[in-house]
């Protein structure tokens, strides 16, 4: 199974927090960390908007990564969040080990 790497800004710390423990509490992530204080300047609805955003930094597998996507656009409180993710090439495989450990396991089908 292969680490993933998943990326998706939140609009408060508050839901940040709710968020990471949603994830991890389903064993959909084994660790989020939340980086607050990310000053956001974006192209929103054909003007040029700006937020304050905490980044949260979600460490799965890719099996889990369709349920994650979809748990996350479910709870997410933008209308269009961004959830990005990136597979993981190298590491500690001890760390890697215990992601996989850490989130469920989806059936092959």
């Amino acid at each position: 199974m292969k680490a993933y790497l998943v990326l998706s800004t939140v609009p408060t710390q508050k839901k940040a927090r709710e968020l990471a423990r949603a994830l991890v509490q389903n064993r959909l992530a084994a660790c989020v960390n939340i980086i607050p204080g990310l000053h956001s300047i974006f192209r929103w609805q054909g003007k040029i908007d700006k937020a304050n955003e905490s980044l949260l930094v979600i460490k799965t597998v890719k099996p889990v990564f369709p349920s994650l996507l979809k748990f996350l656009k479910k709870l997410h409180p933008y209308q269009v969040p961004e959830i990005i993710g990136f597979p993981i090439e190298n590491g500690n495989r001890e760390y890697l080990c215990w992601v996989e450990k850490s989130v469920k396991r989806l059936k092959s089908r």
